[in-house]
């Protein structure tokens, strides 16, 4: 058969350090004055360690909820910012593969019409004078007098 023994702690027979005097552990909580031990503690405390501790008004489905709702919400916001940030980078990109050569093009075909208003006014300007006339004879034709 299986006898069975208590074993007592030797910490629970030792004496608790502390002070010996009754006095000592007197303290009035009625009393309107605070002292300076519940200043420092007050002092340590930050705002966000009081912060903390109002979540438990809070009932924990409640808390549950809000923090579902907070975190859906975060969710949608960080699918929409990538979604924009890839859809400028599409835009931006295929701005510069077809707007750029587009414009090139284009500026070089402004540049060819108007080296073909040149040529057609030169060519317009060769028939007003004709061979062996000076720019004397051609100022008294337009009727402006020769410098």
């Amino acid at each position: 058969m299986v006898e069975l023994v208590e074993v007592e702690d030797e910490s629970f027979e030792s004496k608790q350090t502390g002070p010996s005097d009754e006095d000592d552990y007197y303290t009035d909580t009625d009393s309107e004055i605070s002292t300076d031990d519940e200043d420092e503690i007050a002092d340590d405390e930050t705002f966000a360690d009081r912060i903390l501790a109002l979540k438990d008004i809070i009932p924990p489905t409640t808390r549950s909820f809000i923090s579902h709702q907070i975190d859906t919400t975060a969710s949608w916001i960080k699918t929409g910012l990538l979604f924009s940030g890839k859809t400028l980078f599409v835009v931006s990109t295929s701005a510069l593969l077809l707007g750029v050569p587009w414009a090139l093009a284009f500026a070089e075909e402004q540049q060819m019409v108007e080296m073909e208003k040149e040529m057609k006014m030169r060519e317009s300007g060769g028939e007003l004078l004709a061979p062996g006339t000076t720019a004397g004879d051609l100022s008294a034709q337009l009727g402006k007098p020769a410098l």
